[in-house]
Parts: C-alpha cells; sequence; structure tokens
C-alpha cells in the first residue's frame, strides 16, 4: 500500500462525521522490520528537507496534534522527528493555562511559540483546545475573564473558529505552512491501551484518573471535533485525520504528509556569487599553505 497524503485530508466546506472515517487501515508495513526500514527512510528524507529549509529561509513549518488521550501524539512527534536537527526545530506542550496566559486573549499563549522561518514548530496540543475541551466544558469560560458573556452560546465557537482560521491565513501569507493532525483513536482502543498503562508499570505515569474522568464525554467530544475539523480545515491550513488504531501505520502516515508537504515548497539552497566564490577561493588558498 502506497500512502496518498490527500486520503486523509479533509477538505475545505466538507462536513466531517468522523464515524465514516476510520480509525484502522491496511497496514503500509509488512512486519515490524519493514516498518522500521519505512520510518528510517521517511526520517532521512525529512532531515534533509529540513536541513534545507533551514538554508532557504524562507518559511517556516508549524505541526498540530490533537486527539484523544493514548492517541499516540508524543510517540508520533518522538518517532517521527527523531531525526530532525534540535536547532531547527522545537516541540511545545500546551496543558491547562496558567493565571498569567488567563489574563489574554486565547491565542496569545500559543502565538508566542510560533516557529521563525527555517524552522519547523510542533504544537502538542494548541489553540484548538479553545474549541475542544472548552467547547466539553463550557464552565472553563468562566475562568477566562471575557467581558460580555455571549447570549447564544454558539456564537463564541463561531467567533473562535473565525479567529483561529484568520491567524492561520495571516500566518500562511506571511510563510508559514501549517499541518494539523487529528489523530482518530476508537473508543476500544482508548480502553486497551488504558489497561497497558496500568498493567504495566513503567507506563503507571501516563494514566490518571482524570483520563477516565475525560473518557466519560467521549460523544461530546467527537461532536466537538467534528464541528472543529469542519469549520477550520481550508486550503492553507487542511487538517489530515489519521487512522490511530495502529501506531506504527499512523506514524508512516504523519510522516510522509509532512514530507510531501516541504517537498512542494520552493526551496533551495543559497547560490554563491561571484564576490562570494571569490573570498572562499581566497580563504582556500590560505588553508593550504
Amino acid at each position: 500500500m502506497k500512502i496518498n497524503s490527500k486520503d486523509f485530508r479533509v477538505r475545505e466546506g466538507h462536513q466531517v462525521d468522523l464515524r465514516k472515517w476510520p480509525t484502522i487501515v491496511e497496514p503500509v508495513y509488512k512486519s515490524k522490520e519493514h516498518y522500521q526500514k519505512l520510518l528510517a527512510e521517511h526520517v532521512a528524507q525529512l532531515s534533509s528537507l529540513q536541513q534545507l529549509l533551514y538554508a532557504s529561509n524562507r518559511y517556516a513549518i508549524l505541526l498540530i496534534f490533537q486527539a484523544m488521550d493514548a492517541a499516540g501524539k508524543d510517540g508520533a512527534i518522538k518517532h517521527v522527528m527523531s531525526g530532525v536537527n534540535p536547532q531547527g526545530c522545537q516541540v511545545f506542550s500546551f496543558k491547562h493555562p496558567s493565571p498569567t496566559e488567563l489574563q489574554h486573549d486565547f491565542l496569545w499563549r500559543t502565538t508566542r511559540d510560533l516557529p521563525e522561518r527555517g524552522r519547523i514548530g510542533i504544537f502538542n496540543r494548541s489553540y484548538y483546545e479553545e474549541v475542544l475541551i472548552v467547547r466539553v466544558h463550557p464552565e472553563i469560560l468562566r475562568n477566562e475573564g471575557l467581558p460580555d458573556a455571549p447570549r447564544d452560546k454558539k456564537t463564541i465557537w463561531h467567533d473562535r473558529y473565525r479567529s483561529i482560521s484568520n491567524l492561520e491565513r495571516h500566518l500562511h501569507v506571511n510563510g508559514t505552512r501549517i499541518i494539523k493532525f487529528y489523530l482518530h483513536l476508537s473508543r476500544e482502543e482508548q480502553r486497551k491501551r488504558f489497561l497497558q498503562r496500568i498493567d504495566e508499570p513503567e507506563k503507571n505515569w501516563k494514566f490518571s484518573l482524570a483520563d477516565i474522568a475525560e473518557r466519560k464525554f467521549w460523544k461530546q467530544y467527537m461532536k466537538a471535533y467534528e464541528e472543529c475539523l469542519s469549520a477550520t480545515s481550508t486550503g492553507h491550513a487542511p487538517w489530515y485525520v489519521v487512522p490511530a488504531d495502529d501506531k506504527e501505520n499512523a506514524r508512516l502516515i504523519v510522516s510522509q504528509i509532512v514530507r510531501d508537504t516541504l517537498e512542494g515548497l520552493e526551496m533551495a539552497y543559497p547560490k554563491t556569487d561571484a564576490k562570494r566564490r571569490k573570498e572562499l577561493l581566497s580563504i582556500r588558498k590560505q588553508l593550504t599553505k
């Protein structure tokens, strides 16, 4: 099976029904060894492309990962970006906002960590939490200091979708290419992974009672994700729904999508003009004495 990025992309204006999007597909790899070989190839290609991205200094890349608990965000980031130069890549994880962050608009804390040109920025969760967990738990809004409580509850979500889309359009125009991944995990697979976290001592730290509490809101989260993906997947900042029940396959899909995006950019190593070439030859002459 060959990975076609478009198979996982949410078209702009498409109304998403996650029940129609698979959580598992036919794997690309034939064995564990084959998976490791394919991933190593993808990582090597991404490393080369990231070096070109840095040298050309024209674009920034922002990868956004959103998912339910235990969907494999951390693992995807760790394995897919393992070969990228740390100097050209940064990962930011966003959890509950701090008191200082709550004194600002909901986009402020993530905007501070946007990648500069030539670099890859990764958001493990992001400003999308403000239309996902906050939508499922609207009581969180009371702590956000909004000056005017909306009369129509739907208004605030549509306003936030618009704010997010405007931000992403602004970033695109200024050279940032945004790739958004929703790792689509089934409820049954989440249950299995939670049990694994309990049964394997080295994974106990990953599990908390809060995870079980949030699991009770599964249907509400699915609805929030459906509306979010429908409203904010655009041509310049697309969402990709990645089947996540098979972690290894999900990593290969993610790495292929990132690779395709980078290969689609107009990048080249800086050319050496006559003056610079003369300077380099002079330096070379000194070094060979």
